[in-house]
């Protein structure tokens, strides 16, 4: 054999060899890169998951209580029983307003609520049910799901161990039952009202007293006079409620909550503990009873508002003009408040007011031009 045919077969020999062994070290990377995510998966292809969900509603209360249990039968049927999940009104297995708690502690593991429950533990929760003045649901769920709203809220709640997720809304809400005729921003002075979130420091500042009081127990304060005021959801539930049979005022609109974005918030080590494809139905599944939710609420509640018109023993009035802009006033006060004393807050407002300034342009020309023909 001559030197030239020897040098050309010892390339292709060595070509051979060097190929196999990239293909065989690329291989092995990625088999490398992919074992644990594979070992987890594998080990609890067929585990079951018995969880536990408490709530900050009555035991399954119109559309809040029972979405959560209709959800937690989909997931127990689409993952063929393996993810087994235990509904507990608020009060059922702690109290409603510990349910933030226990499912950070990891006593339970999944919890479904209002995010602004939680502002006095963190108070950049608020922008991820609602801001007094902020936005309507539509502009809420576009900044949510792809304005970068999801990514900042994750960012909160992973820091304390949890995982949220967007699931349910009210739409915007009434601004709520009154004894008295509000005339001025003077007729709020000294009223206590069960208003909670940034709208409670608001109409702190407009003179009156904030009270933050579980679902269940508004009828019995407010008939009571352990409270003057309330506001809750809109006319289906506050119709269902008996607000209308206790007080005689029923203003609109509910410029505390013009969105209220539910949430599903599980304990971020126990989310993590499962295998890929129970996470993702639990993300598919809120974000399915997001829009659910809503569509429940616009249907039920023009059927009771009609209800209570046709009753006709409640006087459904608007929010004089004068206290409407000084509640936005007090508002942007409390706001500014908010941002300087947290910084967090600032990033999420900074993002939340960004949004919203192109998307209610947007609003104007499109869904606001076209309503007054509707």
């Amino acid at each position: 054999m001559t030197k030239k045919n020897t040098r050309r077969s010892f390339i292709k020999n060595f070509s051979k060899v060097s190929t196999a062994a990239i293909t065989g070290g690329i291989l092995a990377a990625c088999d490398n890169s992919t074992s644990k995510e594979e070992k987890k998966n594998n080990s609890t292809k067929d585990k079951v998951f018995n969880w536990k969900c408490v709530t900050v509603w009555p035991p399954n209360f119109p559309i809040l209580g029972e979405s959560v249990n209709n959800l937690a039968k989909e997931l127990f049927d689409l993952s063929d029983g393996r993810l087994n999940i235990k509904v507990y009104g608020g009060g059922e297995l702690v109290p409603a307003l510990e349910s933030f708690d226990a499912v950070q502690l990891g006593g339970v593991q999944m919890m479904h609520g209002a995010a602004y429950y939680w502002a006095g533990k963190i108070p950049a929760s608020v922008f991820f049910t609602a801001t007094p003045f902020g936005m309507n649901t539509r502009e809420q769920n576009a900044w949510l799901l792809y304005g970068g709203g999801n990514e900042l809220w994750k960012e909160l709640y992973n820091k304390i161990g949890l995982e949220p997720f967007p699931c349910g809304n009210t739409g915007t809400q009434m601004g709520g039952w009154f004894n008295t005729k509000i005339n001025s921003t003077e007729d709020l002075k000294g009223i206590k009202m069960r208003i909670p979130g940034l709208g409670g420091k608001v109409f702190t500042k407009a003179g009156g007293t904030s009270v933050t009081v579980p679902g269940g127990e508004i009828y019995t304060n407010l008939e009571r006079g352990v409270i003057d005021a309330t506001e809750w959801i809109g006319p289906y539930h506050d119709y269902l409620m008996g607000f209308h049979k206790i007080a005689k005022y029923y203003y609109y609109p509910g410029w505390h909550e013009p969105s209220a974005t539910l949430e599903l918030v599980c304990n971020k080590k126990a989310y993590d503990s499962l295998p890929e494809d129970l996470q993702v139905l639990i993300k598919a599944v809120s974000l399915k009873y997001n829009g659910i939710m809503m569509s429940e609420f616009e249907k039920f509640n023009t059927e009771y508002l009609q209800k209570i018109i046709q009753e006709g023993n409640n006087e459904i009035l608007p929010f004089p003009e004068d206290v409407m802009k000084a509640l936005k006033g007090y508002s942007e006060d409390t706001l500014n408040e908010l941002i300087t004393n947290d910084p967090f807050a600032k990033k999420v407002n900074d993002s939340f007011q960004a949004f919203k300034k192109n998307i209610k342009q947007w609003s104007i020309i499109s869904t606001d031009a076209m309503q007054p023909y509707l």
